[in-house]
């Protein structure tokens, strides 16, 4: 039996962020992974100036983007039309995930954490981890930043999510046999799956094809997958889809309980309009270690609920908001009126960039957008609960 002070289980972002940042106070981490690095994993790979502006603040030193396809234009469709091509945005960073976690959790490693991948977990309980070997770690903290099917979540609250709320993705890696990437701009499709959309994100040697959206509405997913493939004039037999659930703004208001903390996925930390998660993911791992390290020298580990609660409280309430936008801009009743207000608005075109750039938060973008959308549209939303 080994004892550590904090634990974390997940070694994508929020996991790597987490180790960093508490190895960083002094604390000592056990990271564990049941993958080894590096390692795929099915997401788009966008990774906005917000996430890169945490990265330099967690590992401190910018993120490497030799790998990354950097675009400063994006396109926006609605139902096979062209909505708006906005040029000279903040510079948008297409990664693959393979590099980008690799990159994290190598700063981690360097931190002074010790290294537990490669090894899946066999026994789970409050205060210990037990492998399929029957070695044993102990901690008086544990964060579980093991993603949206979280074994932490599930040994806290019975189950990882919620299939009434939850969200669900289909994507592929589109080859350069089948596509160039060099020639494809960056594009979201507001239509391509009910309550959500589609995207096209050219990378380095491939593009990353998908839809998603709440998984409830879309029973078809595979069939909205098949059309937007078709639409981009890709072949649906030539490559594997693969999909994943997506909290997509499905977060816990209360991520945890005492010494045990959900960052990232785990905790539904993922933006419910650009289904962006890697800087909430990387933002939420640090505030979880700085609260794990506070209520130790504290002495008092149970009380890490509540700091890290308090440290979420911007991030919840942006979310609260953004799940709100939500309605208007993916809701099948509304979403004409809101694609009418942005081909009309270049002012919430660019609020909308400037959001994912980390340069406004959802306040002011709400803002902006309420006082541009038709007089029938505000009397309906403040009538529905």
């Amino acid at each position: 039996m080994t004892q550590f002070d904090i634990i974390v289980i997940g070694a994508g972002p929020a996991g790597s962020a987490a180790a960093t940042w508490a190895a960083k106070q002094g604390c000592s981490v056990a990271l564990i992974d049941k993958a080894t690095f590096p390692r795929t994993k099915l997401c788009g790979g966008l990774f906005t100036e917000r996430s890169r502006a945490y990265y330099h603040e967690i590992f401190g030193q910018d993120v490497d983007l030799t790998h990354a396809v950097t675009r400063e234009e994006i396109a926006f469709w609605h139902e096979g039309r062209e909505l708006a091509v906005l040029t000279d945005i903040p510079a948008l960073h297409l990664t693959m995930r393979l590099d980008l976690d690799a990159a994290m959790f190598a700063h981690a490693l360097d931190a002074g954490v010790e290294d537990f991948t490669g090894q899946a977990i066999a026994e789970l309980t409050e205060t210990a981890v037990k492998f399929r070997d029957n070695s044993t770690l102990t901690a008086a903290v544990i964060i579980g930043a093991d993603g949206v099917n979280s074994i932490v979540a599930k040994q806290l609250f019975g189950k990882s999510f919620d299939t009434k709320t939850i969200g669900f993705g289909l994507e592929i890696e589109a080859p350069l046999s089948l596509q160039d990437p060099a020639t494809q701009p960056l594009r979201i499709d507001f239509s391509a799956a009910t309550w959500g959309y589609g995207w096209s994100f050219p990378k380095q040697g491939s593009t990353t094809v998908g839809v998603g959206g709440l998984r409830a509405p879309n029973p078809d997913m595979k069939d909205h997958m098949q059309r937007y493939m078709r639409t981009l004039g890709l072949p649906s037999e030539a490559v594997k889809i693969k999909g994943h659930h997506l909290p997509f703004g499905d977060f816990r208001p209360t991520p945890g309980r005492a010494h045990i903390l959900l960052a990232g996925d785990a905790a539904g930390l993922v933006d419910p309009i650009t289904g962006e998660g890697i800087a909430f993911a990387m933002k939420s791992g640090q505030i979880a270690a700085q609260a794990a390290c506070d209520a130790l020298k504290s002495n008092a580990p149970h009380t890490a609920i509540d700091r890290y609660k308090s440290g979420l409280k911007d991030m919840h309430r942006n979310l609260r908001i953004a799940r709100n936008l939500r309605r208007i801009i993916f809701a099948p009743r509304w979403q004409k009126a809101f694609v009418g207000t942005f081909r009309r608005s270049g002012t919430v075109r660019m609020m909308y960039m400037r959001l994912l750039a980390g340069e406004v938060e959802y306040p002011e973008l709400a803002r902006r957008v309420l006082a541009r959308l038709p007089r029938y549209l505000l009397n309906a939303l403040r009538r529905t609960p």
